[in-house]
């Protein structure tokens, strides 16, 4: 267990501090090739230049601090100086933001079906020791799994739990908090809620056993986990009440209550839609075990990128829709 001089465990204070009330993460670790296309839909080229432009508009907004805890970073973010000639680490500290980054390797496909498990374990410690050196406290990994029919098979179960485990195990050894994210996709298909709800609670079982193999010390990791949806497709459409009802009793039955938090992904809803389905988890249920928080890309970055446009004029404006989506999300964890 990684102690400060107070003696207090440092992993577990960390988890704490990325949940803190009102407060969520910014997920900002796109891809180069996913950040193309997000700049490629506003007219802007993906330049190093443009992408750190925008990295640097977003951590600069006034306020940030106030309903962000910490920024999950892609490699380039966290290793490439900002136009401003600073450290992303450096600017995003001075404001008492947790620098994160993003350490799996995508994703492998392992049957016809498409199902995937994720790479990335080789020399895994080695980059997690560099990574902290440059100011990081906390790293994520993201596995896949698609529903349909005998999916997830129990080949995308296993692996990607296990490896999971491994990379969490890893990160704790090295002193960073992981973020572990199993992301179901629940909306790609015609299946009902109830169906993404089997499928979610078979996953987040088996990835709680697989941590708890791997002696991995739960109150010093967070949980980023889908919420329960139905598929984009299907006949019956659900209530953000009963997202919610579902979502928790799901988490009820499969997280353990000495894991702080639960960071939720946006994985494809609207902004709006994140920004409900949250609130209205919160609402139902005060007083769970762990906070129920956010950890979005897309629902935090959409607006704002629309606003931008590439142009050094719009950076006010960019900023403050940024806030003002935050500032919803952020009242979203009080149930408002």
């Amino acid at each position: 267990m990684v102690t400060d001089q107070a003696g207090e465990n440092i992993l577990a204070k960390v988890a704490r501090e990325l949940v803190a009330s009102r407060k969520g993460i910014l997920a900002a670790d796109e891809s180069t090739g996913t950040m193309k296309k997000r700049l490629d839909a506003i007219g802007v080229e993906a330049t190093p230049e443009n992408r750190a432009m925008w990295r640097e508009i977003m951590a600069g907004a006034q306020g940030i601090e106030e309903t962000i805890s910490g920024e999950i970073l892609f490699d380039e973010t966290l290793r490439s100086p900002l136009p401003n000639g600073k450290m992303i680490s450096d600017l995003l500290k001075s404001k008492n933001i947790h620098p994160g980054i993003k350490v799996d390797g995508g994703v492998v496909k392992i049957n016809e079906q498409g199902e995937t498990f994720t790479q990335g374990l080789d020399n895994l410690e080695t980059r997690l020791m560099e990574y902290k050196k440059m100011g990081a406290t906390f790293a994520k990994w993201r596995a896949v799994y698609k529903i349909g029919e005998k999916m997830p098979s129990t080949v995308a179960v296993t692996s990607n739990s296990i490896g999971l485990a491994q990379y969490a195990f890893l990160c704790q050894r090295v002193g960073l908090v992981p973020i572990v994210e199993p992301e179901i996709l629940v909306l790609e298909g015609n299946h009902d809620i109830n169906k993404s709800k089997e499928v979610t609670t078979v996953v987040l079982k088996d990835v709680f056993y697989w941590l708890k193999q791997f002696g991995v010390q739960l109150n010093g990791m967070l949980l980023k986990p889908n919420m329960v949806l139905p598929g984009k497709d299907s006949q019956n459409k659900s209530s953000a009440e009963e997202i919610a009802r579902l979502t928790v009793e799901t988490l009820k039955a499969t997280v353990p209550p000495e894991v702080p938090g639960i960071v939720f992904l946006s994985g494809g809803l609207t902004p709006d839609q994140s920004t409900e389905y949250l609130k209205t988890m919160n609402a139902m249920y005060p007083g769970l075990s762990w906070q129920l928080s956010y950890s979005f890309g897309r629902a935090l970055q959409q607006e704002a990128l629309q606003a931008w446009m590439g142009k050094s004029e719009n950076v006010k404006a960019t900023q403050d829709a940024f806030m003002v989506r935050a500032r919803k999300v952020s009242q979203a964890r009080d149930g408002k």
